[in-house]
């Protein structure tokens, strides 16, 4: 299918492709070189050696969130990665979430970012009722940014009210303190079913031996106040004391070798097969401008099992393509945004990319459909909204698309999300968005998230500015008009590209086309761990 177009989707592709390597080999540098090397110094393993380490192979890894932090806090010197390594690993055949401390990125001390990506792999957790281990080595809350992380609902504190969660769930947690725990943070290692606590170099406790000498007068030191020792032998709090981070690692492995397995949600899978389209030639087809058409189709066959996609209500509501489907063997339901110009059944014509009361409402069926067959949803997104004007809203097109919300939010099967292209409006909530519990979302290179698209946008904040300054007597001109327009449309492609979603784990990662298939079947093994809840709609608008 290679053409002169073809060529040029492809060479554009992997420019960005580029681009994110280079962002992806930043944030496995930590704090910096000679920040690892103090840290390795003191017989300790990086963050993501002990990661690498555990797990069964490295390349099983499906990191989250590497991007966290990204562009943030630059007043303090950034947070590569938000100081935390979070992500799915198999370890003797089993699924788990691992959350790794990185002591090289400023002493592993929590920023608020830092406390939403540890947050995030313990959500993944308890909707997967996925065993999770904590490799913690951590200074605690970053004093200086307090205000941003420690009081709300979503801060530092409900880790540990996730940890009692997970607990009563079932879910095994596993802790070992390879470095320092300290103040509220030491109640997380020790709200584990077991905690390992390494020599010399791990210790916990609730205040150390500066501010218990400012509290009380007590003058100790912190291996005597809360080491390995103290802890093992005299305290009773950790359950295992280990010689080094090797030592502690090998034994968590034999914890979750030794832990039973938890009953599957009964997701169907069979042998995994190939696309018998050539994968590669998804690089191709996304067109370099927003606004250009492409079929949906094609990158479907590309992602999924022999290319055997069974199209649901083919002729009906074109603008969403919904089917059946395998990838990597387990069966799907595919809900996608078609990006072609489409004729209906009435003749009319309807504009790709958009929702109209048709797509909505075949949607809305197909995903009703899915739950009833315990089928995980997977949502590709390249979507500009729902259709706007007179004949739309006179066609119901409101009640529709709160059908399809309905459906979609209340649905119990795995959801997954590939943000494709546009991700705009109404659109991004209707496809399954954050907001919506995908157990995973990504986003390719290509990806934009916003309200609207950087065009539109710009011309409505335009004219907000250039009424804001004729109103201080401040005259207009073209060329002022262009200047402005021009500096707004930057600061707004800014805020709507993949990179800024990533850095505020809007989605969980960016990642290279030809690893959607990868998540998506790594997703749906670790959702299988968890039984399904029974659907139900609630008020649905018909």
């Amino acid at each position: 299918m290679k053409d002169l177009v073809f060529n040029k989707n492809e060479d554009n592709m992997n420019l960005l492709i580029g681009e994110l390597k280079h962002h992806y080999l930043n944030s496995t540098k930590g704090g910096g070189s000679e920040s690892v090397k103090k840290h390795k110094n003191k017989g300790k393993l990086t963050a993501r050696e002990r990661i690498n380490l555990l797990i069964d192979s490295n390349e099983d890894f499906l990191e989250i969130g590497s991007l966290a932090a990204m562009g943030m806090y630059e007043d303090f010197g950034g947070c590569n990665s938000a100081g935390v390594i979070i992500g799915i690993g198999t370890i003797h055949k089993k699924k788990c979430v691992i959350v790794s401390n990185d002591a090289t990125v400023k002493a592993g001390a929590w920023f608020p970012m830092t406390a939403k990506k540890n947050l995030r792999a313990q959500e993944i957790a308890i909707e997967n009722k996925l065993p999770i281990i904590y490799l913690v080595d951590s200074a605690g809350i970053f004093l200086p940014l307090q205000n941003d992380i420690f009081a709300d609902k979503e801060h530092f504190g409900r880790q540990f009210r996730n940890n009692a969660v997970l607990s009563s769930m079932g879910v095994p947690q596993i802790a070992a303190i390879m470095g320092s725990c300290v103040a509220g943070g030491a109640y997380l290692p020790i709200m584990c079913d077991e905690t390992i606590i390494v020599e010399n170099t791990g210790s916990v406790f609730l205040a150390g031996s500066h501010l218990v000498k400012a509290a009380i007068g007590e003058v100790i030191d912190n291996e005597t106040l809360g080491g390995a020792k103290t802890h093992s032998e005299i305290s009773g709090t950790a359950d295992h004391k280990c010689k080094n981070d090797e030592d502690a690692i090998s034994l968590i492995r034999d914890l979750i070798e030794n832990t039973s397995d938890i009953t599957k949600a009964g997701l169907l899978r069979k042998e995994s097969k190939k696309p018998l389209k050539e994968e590669k030639e998804i690089l191709g087809i996304l067109p370099i401008k927003r606004d250009k058409q492409y079929d949906m189709k094609e990158i479907i066959y590309r992602l999924i099992d022999d290319s055997r996609f069974i199209e649901y209500k083919k002729d009906y509501g074109k603008t969403i393509i919904c089917g059946y489907a395998r990838i990597d063997g387990w069966e799907v339901g595919i809900i996608a945004n078609q990006r072609t110009i489409v004729k209906n059944g009435k003749g009319e014509m309807q504009i790709g990319g958009v929702i109209y009361s048709d797509s909505a409402d075949k949607s809305a069926r197909f995903i009703m459909n899915c739950n009833q067959k315990k089928i995980p949803l997977v949502f590709l997104q390249d979507v500009t909204g729902f259709m706007v004007g007179s004949k739309s809203e006179h066609g119901g097109i409101i009640k529709d698309g709160a059908k399809m919300v309905n459906a979609m939010a209340n649905s119990t099967v795995p959801k997954f999300t590939v943000i494709i292209g546009n991700s705009y409006g109404a659109g991004n909530y209707a496809m399954c968005g954050k907001a919506y519990d995908p157990r995973l979302i990504v986003a390719w290179p290509t990806a934009r998230i916003a309200v609207m698209g950087g065009e539109q946008a710009s011309d409505v904040l335009l004219n907000l500015e250039k009424n804001r300054l004729e109103k201080l007597g401040e005259r207009i001109s073209e060329s002022k008009k262009k200047t402005l327009k021009k500096q707004i449309k930057k600061n707004y492609d800014l805020q709507t590209s993949p990179y800024y979603a990533a850095s505020r784990l809007w989605i969980d990662q960016i990642i290279h086309p030809l690893d959607t298939r990868k998540y998506i079947s790594v997703g749906i093994e670790a959702s299988n761990n968890n039984k399904l809840r029974e659907f139900k709609t609630g008020v649905f608008q018909t």
